[in-house]
């Protein structure tokens, strides 16, 4: 199995599997993501930040900003992670990397999701 980390983001990860798939793996309980939940939250009720409720989020924003990331993808996420995975292949391989690279360009830019709360919360098929 290889692993591809992001340096400086040990809370989000790519990983390729022995059954063909590459998986993306956002581990939302480190302090950092929890602490930025508990500030969503604070924004938009519903928005109580478990994997099923960061599945809602980030879903609604690809629709709008990448669809193509959304195609061929599947998601099992649990109350405390959301993993997101694709069938093995170099150009599955680049969406999850840019899914990757999305969900840490949130995470640093929150302002971003803050204004995404209050703009389109009411839209997002909360958990």
């Amino acid at each position: 199995m290889e692993t591809i980390n992001f340096p400086d983001h040990d809370y989000v990860f790519v990983t390729h599997n022995e059954d063909g798939s590459v998986d993306v793996y956002f581990n939302i309980e480190t302090d950092e993501i929890l602490a930025l939940g508990d500030e969503m939250n604070g924004i938009n009720d519903d928005a109580y930040m478990n994997g099923y409720n960061w599945e809602a989020f980030l879903n609604h924003y690809l629709a709008r900003n990448a669809p193509d990331i959304l195609e061929d993808m599947e998601t099992d996420s649990e109350a405390g992670t959301y993993v997101a995975f694709y069938e093995d292949g170099v150009a599955n391989e680049d969406k999850a990397i840019r899914l990757a690279e999305t969900i840490i360009s949130l995470v640093e830019n929150k302002e971003e999701i803050f204004r995404i709360l209050r703009e389109e919360g009411d839209g997002i098929e909360w958990d």
